[in-house]
């Protein structure tokens, strides 16, 4: 009996003429939003899975044992750079022989001085805006990288080749790409994470679809009348009525299906926060579409039967909301109250213990509950604030006895915006409690300094070019840059001692020596034997070697090079050196030793022989008129060695699971923003839709359209202020939850306020959207089929 009725209802819903398909198209509309959005998150593991077995793929193996040199083997140095806020992955590869391995994605490798790019890297180059960027990347670009050696679309990529590079200028030898790594095991406080917000997302759209399927109809009504005239009792209607929702919803999971496909072959050019994904990517779940195509039918019958509870059809072609009691508070407290319960008996998941896994039944569940007692609480307050309001302009009085006769329609249509607004809240008390610890302080001073270069050569000349060049590069205010070598202290051990006592030597200018100690005074020929001011090194130890007027031997005791070996490079540290106290450089570490200026060393100590293993590296001040300076100063490391890493100074650091957590928030919130801003322009227009004969019989009547228009926008406001104060409450109050239950007390109010005001934002470009189609309900000619 159920069946027939349900298949009457499918033939009154498709053969219902130009009324029923209008109504049909609204709810598959909102039903296809829906949709589309959780096919979109039930793609969200084959994304992050498929992208990471991308990244694995390319990653360059490299042995506990080192490699030996075949024609099957490459020399690889990574090369990565960043373009104006933007990475650009890239390496260096040089083959021993014809069959060495290329990176996936790369067909052939290319020859000397030629270079494979990612699309987007090719179109970033070939754009003006690739000027600075093609001066720092001065190979030929012969090919591309095809999808399996990105990690997506918009990824900026390259391969290149080059002749010169040799292992002892920072490249390996490798035979092979590609490694598995194990997953790091996520934090418990970021697993709640996770979990909140799926729950957080996932609930709007929920919501949204149970309201799409609730899309009613004048026509519609007539026809369950028509029903019951015929002898047909109330089961069947609600049943029919059940299956006109049906097919609507089924419509709409067809076209939520199509919208996913066509919104999925598009995603490779859209990206947000630098994340991106290859339309193949794009692929839900099967158990988790599934369940999708399962539930949203399932939804559509439930929530119809449910609705009618309260309606009467009657014979006569009426339909009227029987009277019944007003909405009980009893029966919707309990629900957030027993999500309250649920989180509590979760414990705390915070602190330093690991080893604490979260329930996620529990949590889920819990959060799940309270947002929909959130919105089970919407149409209670809204009819009891409503049914409290009297007299006022004629505006406020016909929007006011608007809600008073229809609050729940009124509260349905803010349901979704309600919840959403609470469960960010809730989300951004629990972020802003815990960022703190996952937020490294790296002691970095950008003030003093913003970008860190580290040389990979090992010869005094590159560090002696790459300073004089940084210095001369345009937008480069100072340059703190040093060279860096071992001494020991000459002749035979001591007793007691397994190896000669060894410590550092620095040689810089004086500005340069003046940012890593207190110098004080500084000319060129100055020495000084520096303290570790920190306590990180033991100055005794320092002072072995180190000493005024003592001799240093400034290559290793115990390497000889054989037949050219000259013996022991000696030099002797000034008796004028003066012994001072060090400091945090920009980068926040600390120097000890012996400082010297250039002109304190012999001209021979400097050559590319003298200092055993040199290294140089330099810190860059830029200056605030040269936009691009950062960029110059790239491209200068490159000149000079197409392998210096050249890093940014901050003074925080994010945790990498942390970031990329936060980043998918951010991507996910952006879309179920989308979602809830399309969903309520076609909610208001059903209703308007429905209303469109009354409008127009109040114009015919004299009403003005601007007293019609306020109104209107009367009757959505109302709604959403109440609904932001009590997403506004719940919203807090779960946060604080979650908060506790991460073993956190304190945390930042600051970041509730504008999330309220981001709804209300929505609302009323919703209610801008809707305002054309509002004029044309409101002529006259709306009375002709009266």
């Amino acid at each position: 009996m159920r069946a027939r009725s349900l298949a009457m209802g499918v033939r009154f819903a498709a053969g219902g003429g130009r009324e029923g398909w209008v109504r049909t198209v609204l709810t598959a509309i909102g039903v296809g939003l829906g949709v589309m959005l959780l096919l979109g998150a039930a793609s969200v593991p084959h994304i992050l899975d498929a992208r990471e077995q991308r990244g694995e793929a390319r990653t360059a193996v490299s042995n506990k044992q080192p490699v030996k040199r075949s024609d099957s083997t490459l020399l690889y140095g990574a090369a990565e750079t960043s373009f104006r806020g933007r990475h650009i992955t890239g390496a260096l590869l040089r083959p021993d022989g014809p069959r060495a391995p290329a990176p996936p994605g790369v067909r052939e490798l290319p020859r000397d001085g030629e270079m494979v790019v990612s699309p987007a890297l090719a179109k970033l180059l070939s754009s003006p805006e690739g000027k600075l960027l093609r001066e720092r990347l001065r190979f030929t670009t012969v090919g591309t990288i095809a999808e399996p050696g990105l990690v997506g679309p918009g990824e900026l990529a390259y391969y290149a080749v080059s002749d010169a590079l040799t292992t002892e200028h920072g490249a390996y030898r490798i035979d092979a790409f590609g490694s598995r790594n194990e997953r790091p095991t996520m934090k418990p406080v970021l697993l709640v994470l996770v979990i909140v917000a799926c729950a957080v997302l996932l609930m709007p759209v929920a919501i949204f679809i149970a309201t799409a399927v609730r899309f009613g109809g004048e026509r519609r009504d007539r026809r369950l009348a028509a029903l019951r005239l015929i002898g047909a009792d109330t089961r069947t209607v609600r049943w029919t009525a059940a299956g006109e929702a049906l097919f609507g919803a089924v419509c709409g999971l067809l076209l939520g299906a199509a919208m996913f496909l066509a919104v999925r072959q598009a995603a490779g050019s859209v990206t947000l926060w630098n994340v991106n994904a290859f339309p193949g990517d794009i692929t839900p779940t099967p158990a988790l579409a599934a369940l999708v195509a399962l539930a949203v039918p399932l939804c559509a019958v439930g929530v119809t039967l449910f609705a009618l509870r309260g309606v009467t059809v009657e014979p006569l072609g009426v339909v009227r909301n029987s009277a019944g009691p007003r909405r009980r508070l009893r029966w919707r407290l309990p629900v957030p109250l027993l999500g309250i319960a649920l989180l509590l008996a979760n414990g705390q998941v915070g602190g330093d213990d690991e080893r604490v896994h979260p329930n996620p039944y529990l949590i889920g569940g819990g959060v799940v509950l309270m947002l929909f007692g959130i919105a089970l609480l919407l149409p209670w307050v809204v009819e009891a604030a409503v049914g409290r309001f009297t007299g006022g302009p004629v505006p406020w009085q016909l929007a006011t006895r608007r809600l008073q006769l229809s609050s729940g329609a009124a509260a349905r249509a803010v349901s979704g915006i309600t919840v959403a607004v609470a469960g960010a809240i809730a989300l951004q008390l629990f972020v802003s409690a815990n960022q703190q610890d996952f937020m490294k302080v790296t002691g970095q001073d950008p003030h003093r300094a913003q970008l860190s270069l580290a040389l990979p050569s090992h010869d005094v000349a590159t560090a002696r070019k790459m300073i004089d060049q940084l210095r001369r590069t345009e937008g480069v205010r100072g340059v703190i840059a040093t060279i860096e070598a071992y001494v020991w202290r000459p002749g035979p051990l001591h007793k007691g001692e397994d190896f000669a006592p060894i410590t550092s030597l620095t040689v810089g200018d004086c500005p340069t020596l003046g940012e890593l100690a207190h110098t004080g005074s500084c000319e060129d020929g100055d020495v000084f034997v520096v303290k570790d001011g920190g306590g990180l090194v033991d100055s005794d130890w320092i002072f072995k070697t180190a000493r005024p007027g003592a001799r240093v031997q400034l290559n290793d005791p115990d390497v000889h090079t054989g037949e050219h070996d000259r013996g022991p490079r000696l030099w002797t540290i000034p008796k004028s050196a003066r012994i001072i106290d060090s400091r945090k450089d920009p980068s926040g570490e600390t120097a000890s030793g012996i400082f010297a200026t250039p002109g304190a060393l012999d001209t021979t100590a400097l050559d590319t022989t003298a200092l055993d293993d040199p290294t140089a590296r330099a810190m860059v001040k830029t200056g605030p008129r040269v936009g691009d300076a950062a960029e110059y100063v790239r491209n200068t490391a490159a000149r000079i060695d197409p392998l210096m890493s050249v890093g940014t100074l901050q003074n925080l650091e994010r945790d990498q699971q942390y970031s990329g957590v936060r980043t998918g928030l951010l991507v996910a919130a952006a879309a179920t923003l989308a979602l809830i801003a399309a969903g309520m322009l076609v909610t208001t227009l059903e209703q308007l839709r429905e209303r469109r004969r009354l409008l127009s019989v109040l114009v015919a009547f004299g009403t003005r359209r601007a007293t019609l228009g306020w109104s209107v926008l009367w009757q959505t406001a109302v709604p959403v202020a109440l609904g932001l104060a009590l997403a506004l409450a719940g919203g807090a109050g779960l946060g604080v939850l979650l908060v506790r239950m991460a073993g956190k007390s304190t945390f930042d109010w600051s970041v509730v306020w504008p999330l309220p005001a981001a709804g209300a934002a929505l609302v009323l470009l919703v209610t801008l959207f809707s305002l054309p189609p509002l004029w044309r309900m409101m002529r006259p000619d709306g009375l002709r089929t009266e």
